[in-house]
């Protein structure tokens, strides 16, 4: 998945990172605001991981989401 995507999506995606990673505050969520690199930071914060371990959840949360495509207007 592009993270562009993501990142131009984020108020569709701020529930599913929620679900994928609940110890994130909405605070923190709000802070992402869609960047990859910020994400990871957080997520290695809240549950005391590596880079590395933040990447590969990261990568999986992706992979979980490959086929989301934004609804354009009508």
């Amino acid at each position: 998945m592009n993270w562009n995507i993501i990142e131009g999506n984020w108020k569709q995606f701020k529930g599913k990172v929620k679900t994928q990673w609940g110890k994130l505050t909405d605070d923190q969520i709000d802070v992402i605001a869609g960047k990859r690199a910020e994400l990871a930071g957080k997520i290695q914060e809240a549950y005391g991981i590596t880079t590395d371990e933040a990447d590969k959840q990261i990568k999986s949360f992706e992979e979980l989401n490959k086929d989301y495509s934004p609804k354009l207007p009508s």
